[in-house]
């Protein structure tokens, strides 16, 4: 189910490039982890479900790469863009082979129903 945004076309030209590169880099940073790592958590200090995704894959066995943006009262537009680039709502957000799962409760569902082990097994 494709979401809807902006057509570039819709956009003023004089702004294009502005609205292109909008903290780009953090984008990217995630990008490359995701094509890197097996599993990527990108979260935030001091929420409680970043903590609760990092430990239920600890309990699984899983190695991961975490990526930590800022905390709730800073870096709040650059975890924005981030929420934007992938349409997820919330921290954290969990990549595995390249697929955004969802968050903490999405993992957790995953790792219970052994969805989890069957989207690492390299023989799927």
């Amino acid at each position: 189910m494709p979401r809807p945004i902006l057509n570039e076309e819709q956009l003023h030209p004089a702004i294009r490039e502005r609205v292109a590169q909008d903290h780009a880099d953090i984008v990217q940073e995630v990008s490359a982890a995701v094509a890197k790592n097996d599993v990527v958590v990108v979260g935030m200090a001091m929420n409680p479900f970043c903590k609760k995704a990092r430990k239920l894959l600890d309990g699984a066995g899983q190695t991961f790469q975490y990526l930590e943006y800022g905390s709730y009262t800073s870096s709040w537009r650059r975890r924005n863009a981030l929420k934007l680039w992938t349409g997820w709502p919330t921290f954290p957000m969990v990549f595995v082979k390249g697929m955004l799962v969802g968050g903490a409760q999405e993992l957790q569902a995953l790792v219970e129903q052994g969805e989890l082990k069957r989207l690492l097994d390299p023989a799927t």
